[in-house]
């Protein structure tokens, strides 16, 4: 049984749409690989950023609890 042909939507070039091909159905297989390795690569935060991002969470979290627990009198 021979598989679908399908053109890829990034590079339109030709290829067999093969089960469990890894990415997306309409892009190649070559397409398909950059985004996959983009996705792992995961960038870590020093003290500062940690410091400054829960600062301005505990901020929203504060101004949520205002906005929603205030008595109207």
């Amino acid at each position: 049984m021979a598989f679908p042909i399908k053109v890829c939507a990034v590079c339109s070039e030709e290829f067999e749409l093969k089960p469990g091909k890894p990415g997306f159905a309409n892009r190649c297989p070559a397409c398909s690989e950059p985004e996959q390795a983009d996705t792992t690569a995961k960038r870590s935060m020093d003290a500062d950023e940690r410091k400054t991002q829960k600062e301005a969470n505990e901020a929203r979290r504060q101004a949520m609890r205002n906005l929603l627990y205030r008595k109207d009198s």
